[in-house]
């Protein structure tokens, strides 16, 4: 009975502990430090070893300005534990706000002295300095600590206190001091330079990193200085020069192809192709390996098919690789590109449909037989064999449901519901989508939500979104003239619903398809007419501005559009591009 009795006791007593603990934190998070210090006096009563209350009731003071009640806390604590030397600068603070400088820097030097006798302590110290924002002393601390023990780590501090500081050129170099001292901080420095650097090469801090590299590259040669100004060209889409980097590093026997394969692919999905076939082919030229051969060729095909080569020609390399590689699981990959290429650009989709049936009876993985069943529903949509094709998009995605082949078939599944004109459906699946872990799908999932909604609200029936939606079937089978035509029947029957800018802009795309450049131009001047601020305006700014530069020759309407974009658009996505063409046409030196 006793041992309950001291057990029930011993229970009650820390539940009391906890809540006490917990109120005060609360009344001094909200401002309310009478309260508070009244709770974390009796705590710190209880517990003098405890610094997180001592702490706490000191900020209580200083904030009701009870400076005498400081000093006298400071100086027993002192007393009880010497080894507590972060209480001078506690102290000194105290002095400082009431404005006795000369007391407080006495003490500020007294804290930094404890550093000498155990350099470890210049963390807490520094910190202690950090929180009253004496960032000045904090900076000394690190330094000084790292400078009587240089085992000791104390960059990322320092370098936060830079930042903070915006001295962003020694934020820089701390960052490239602690590279050099350990080649293994590259990828964590990297992630917090890459919070100061945007994709503009332009940018001032873009400019001043690659300086503060190039001079230590010259300096002292060292691998980490090419690998960051490999990264630094990426962010900035110079793949060119990022490429430049890694060959450097792989001719020295220090870099990878790996590392030239992912600028490979990055610039082919920039639409860089130029570089990414000059990866490709260097990767060929000096690999061994057949899986990396066989991806390389296959980017370089793709390369071929995204820029309109020949059919013909794209058939020879296809026939090529087969008969040098065989078809088998190897090819697997390529096999399906070209089963694409025989359904989208040949307009043979039953013999694309045969081979992806051949392929799937291969000895490959899940995710390759996801992409496969994926690649057939695409083509039974081509076809308009929907029920056939939602059959497989719903395997893929009950077999691969938390990966982004099943996410991908799920949005699919949206997608052909909507091309039926089942919008409920297809809204269904696209909320489910709106947290998707590919960021490219949960985007595509909110455009087309987005789009069924907004054409929903004045139009319960949704005649005008049906055709929309059979448009946009007839474009994704590239039916692109019946497609115009459609959109043109939704231009002359629904003046004023809010479909008109969508089809406006679907139109003009597909007269870029078809070299109409005239009608696709007039198009977008059309939806800037409309609204000014609809969503699709700065897209549509933007598109105008390359469709003179690139297609129309009127340089002078191109930079008009771009410098449109810079002053009235600064939030888009194209703002970067947008500059750099504008700067370009001006006639101003680009890096």
């Amino acid at each position: 009975m006793h041992k309950l009795l001291l057990i029930l006791f011993c229970c009650f007593s820390l539940q009391f502990y906890a809540q006490e603990q917990q109120l005060a934190l609360q009344y001094f998070r909200n401002g309310n430090y009478e309260k508070a210090a009244s709770f974390y006096k009796v705590l710190h009563k209880k517990h003098p070893y405890n610094t997180s209350y001592t702490n706490y009731l000191i900020d209580c003071y200083q904030q009701l300005e009870k400076f005498e009640e400081v000093k006298i806390i400071v100086n027993n604590q002192l007393k009880k534990f010497p080894n507590q030397e972060y209480l001078y600068i506690k102290l000194g603070y105290n002095y400082q706000l009431q404005h006795l400088q000369e007391k407080a820097t006495l003490n500020y030097q007294k804290a930094l002295k404890a550093i000498e006798k155990k350099p470890s302590t210049g963390y807490l110290i520094g910190k202690t300095f950090q929180k009253s924002n004496l960032l000045n002393y904090a900076l000394l601390s690190y330094k000084k600590a790292m400078k009587l023990n240089p085992s000791l780590n104390y960059y990322f501090q320092i370098a936060a206190i830079y930042g903070e500081k915006a001295e962003i050129e020694n934020m820089f170099n701390t960052y490239l001091d602690l590279i050099a001292n350990n080649n293994n901080y590259l990828p964590i420095a990297k992630n917090y330079i890459g919070k100061f650097i945007t994709n503009d090469a332009h940018n001032k801090y873009n400019v001043l990193l690659k300086k503060i590299v190039l001079k230590r590259l010259q300096n002292n040669p060292k691998i980490s200085w090419n690998k960051l100004l490999s990264w630094l060209f990426i962010q900035q889409k110079n793949y060119n020069k990022a490429l430049i980097q890694e060959k450097a590093l792989y001719k020295r026997n220090l870099g990878s192809l790996q590392n030239i394969i992912e600028i490979g692919k990055i610039s082919f999905q920039n639409n860089s192709y130029e570089t990414s076939i000059k990866c490709f082919n260097y990767v060929i030229e000096h690999t061994n390996d057949l899986e990396i051969e066989l991806i390389s060729k296959l980017y370089l095909l793709e390369i071929d098919i995204k820029t309109n080569t020949t059919i013909e020609i794209i058939e020879t390399k296809f026939q090529q690789l087969f008969n040098q590689y065989g078809k088998n699981s190897e090819t697997a990959n390529i096999q399906v590109k070209y089963a694409e290429f025989l359904a989208f650009k040949k307009t043979e989709p039953e013999k694309a449909i045969s081979i992806l049936n051949e392929v799937l009876k291969l000895p490959i993985n899940k995710f390759q037989k996801g992409k496969i069943k994926t690649t057939l529903a695409d083509i039974l949509v081509y076809t308009n064999k929907f029920n056939s094709a939602l059959i497989y998009y719903t395997q893929v995605q009950n077999n691969l449901k938390n990966h982004p082949i099943g996410q991908a078939a799920r949005f699919k599944i949206a997608q052909t519901s909507y091309f039926k004109g089942d919008f409920d459906w297809a809204q269904s699946q696209l909320k489910i989508l709106k947290n998707s872990t590919s960021q490219l799908i949960a985007n595509d999932a909110l455009d087309l939500n987005l789009l069924i909604t907004d054409n929903t609200v004045k139009d319960s029936l949704k005649i005008a979104l049906k055709k929309y939606a059979i448009a946009d079937l007839l474009s994704y089978q590239q039916k692109n003239q019946q497609a115009i035509d459609t959109l043109q029947v939704i231009l002359e029957n629904y003046k004023g619903h809010p479909i008109e800018d969508e089809a406006l802009f679907k139109q003009a795309k597909l007269y870029e398809k078809l070299n109409e450049f005239e009608k696709a131009a007039n198009n977008y001047l059309q939806i800037i007419s409309l609204n000014k601020d609809d969503i699709l305006v700065d897209d549509t700014v933007y598109f105008l501005a390359e469709l003179y530069l690139n297609k129309l020759n009127n340089l002078e309407k191109a930079k008009e559009y771009y410098q449109k974009i810079i002053f009235e658009f600064p939030s888009s996505i194209y703002l970067v591009d947008a500059r750099k063409k504008y700067r370009k046409l001006r006639g101003d030196l680009i890096n």
